[in-house]
């Protein structure tokens, strides 16, 4: 089995940033992504249960490249509303402070799931619903999947000039890919 990706935007009461310990949703359930998949509660259950007898944890990369990681999860749960993460950037990795800076600047905008499917099925309508997915990976990406939400972030460290012009660069090259 592949390893698939699944993609999740945040509004601001759904992510936050602060110095580098970010939280929130990875996954939210019952929602239907750009993918026609639909998370239901209840499928990262047994993978987190597993993970934990295994001494294991969810790896936290940088766009799914597992030759960078950026941190480490410290908290991963389900709960009635998704799977709830909450973990620290590295300072002391170059890509971590570079995380943070663009997650406060507004050019990374959401999370995006690594995982194997257990178990799904389909619906009339073309929907994938997935029971059980193999949780392996939580990244940072700059394209997520679901629209539903935004990320907002808070740092005293940055230089708020700095980011804003980062911002309109970043913003500015994602128009030309949009275009082009």
């Amino acid at each position: 089995m592949e390893l698939e990706h699944k993609f999740c935007r945040f509004d601001s009461d759904e992510m936050s940033v602060e110095g580098l310990v970010i939280e929130g949703y990875a996954s939210l359930f019952g929602q239907t992504d750009q993918g026609k998949d639909v998370v239901q509660k209840g499928a990262y259950g047994k993978s987190l249960v597993d993970l934990e007898k295994a001494g294991r944890s969810v790896k936290m990369l940088w766009q799914h490249d597992p030759a960078q990681p950026i941190g480490v999860w410290d908290d991963l749960r389900e709960d009635d509303r998704g799977l709830y993460v909450k973990g620290r950037l590295l300072d002391g990795v170059e890509k971590g402070r570079e995380a943070a800076a663009l997650i406060e600047a507004g050019a990374i905008e959401g999370l995006s799931i690594g995982y194997r499917t257990k178990r799904a099925t389909k619906t009339p309508d073309g929907k994938r619903v997935l029971t059980e997915l193999e949780l392996w990976e939580v990244s940072l990406v700059t394209f997520p999947m679901l629209p539903s939400a935004r990320v907002a972030a808070k740092s005293e460290d940055l230089d708020g000039d700095l980011l804003r012009e980062m911002a309109a660069a970043f913003d500015g090259a994602r128009q030309q890919m949009a275009q082009g």
